[in-house]
């Protein structure tokens, strides 16, 4: 008798225990998330073109995929090349991954003679082979990565114009062109003038975007959410980063960020890591799920 009940019992378990993997399967998290390939950068180094670099950077590309990440960023164009891979190849290696192309980071500064005469033609030059290269890699944005204080409003107007002319570039090829920030961006030239402000004021919303490093902001003693309410739809990119790894240090507060990302006019969020507690790959696995995990961050903003 005893056995009679317990079967039905035991197949009722059975029966109950794929239903619940299956439920579980479909509450497992799924959002668009890029990484700045700067985050690994002492795992595949600047140049792959040794058959050992190769594979290891193929293994590592394959590793973000397998964590979860659906785009990259890259943070090693020179010499019209992307880790030493061509655009075509790198576009391959990044979707052999799982994952796509989304941006990179890359500029070309002002010679002094051009920031003296405005004259920016011969940077352009370079400008017209880079936005080629990037259309062959399948990116979506060019980012400059930064730009040092200048010494006087006139050099800062100056570049104002060169990075809408380079803006203007990318859109007759169907690019993107942003800037991104560190925390020197919140300071004032000659005394008179706050540069980041500056910047987003007077280059055209039509030619150039921003990529809000949020911790930059917060270090440059400002609030994220304070711009965007400023500059609405300015930012398309957001660099979520912290102290070490993302949602760690308790000193940025990705909830109001993430809450108020529609405001800032945010259409991809890239996860950097910069500073490491474990590993490099465990660093950015667990930056990634504390995203994942989040509430507050949508599956995508496309």
């Amino acid at each position: 008798m005893k056995i009679k009940l317990a079967f039905p019992a035991l197949l009722l378990c059975l029966l109950l225990l794929p239903a619940t993997t299956k439920a579980q399967k479909k509450t497992a998290p799924k959002k668009d998330i890029a990484i700045q390939l700067y985050s690994v950068r002492d795992l595949i180094g600047g140049d792959v073109s040794q058959p050992e670099k190769y594979k290891k950077y193929t293994d590592v590309l394959k590793h973000l995929g397998q964590m979860g990440y659906t785009a990259v960023e890259a943070a090693n164009y020179g010499n019209r090349k992307f880790y030493g891979r061509t655009p075509q190849e790198f576009k391959k290696d990044v979707e052999a991954a799982g994952m796509r192309v989304l941006s990179s980071h890359c500029t070309k500064s002002l010679s002094p003679e051009e920031l003296a005469s405005g004259d920016f033609t011969e940077s352009l030059k370079w400008w017209d082979q880079c936005i080629a290269d990037h259309k062959a890699a399948g990116m979506s944005y060019i980012v400059t990565p930064s730009l040092g204080v200048p010494k006087t409003v006139k050099d800062l107007q100056t570049y104002c114009d060169y990075y809408n002319e380079i803006g203007k570039r990318c859109k007759a090829n169907g690019l993107k062109y942003g800037y991104h920030n560190h925390a020197h961006e919140y300071q004032k030239v000659e005394d008179k003038v706050i540069m980041m402000d500056y910047m987003i004021e007077n280059t055209n919303p039509e030619y150039v975007c921003y990529e809000m490093d949020v911790y930059w902001v917060v270090m440059g003693k400002n609030s994220p959410v304070d711009y965007f309410n400023k500059y609405p739809g300015r930012f398309s990119l957001l660099h979520i980063k912290d102290h070490r790894e993302i949602g760690q240090s308790g000193m940025v507060g990705f909830d109001a960020i993430f809450k108020n990302a529609k405001t800032a006019g945010v259409e991809h969020i890239v996860v950097e890591v910069e500073g490491y507690s474990t590993g490099v790959e465990e660093s950015v696995k667990t930056s990634l799920d504390y995203l994942l995990r989040a509430s507050f961050v949508p599956s995508t903003y496309k």
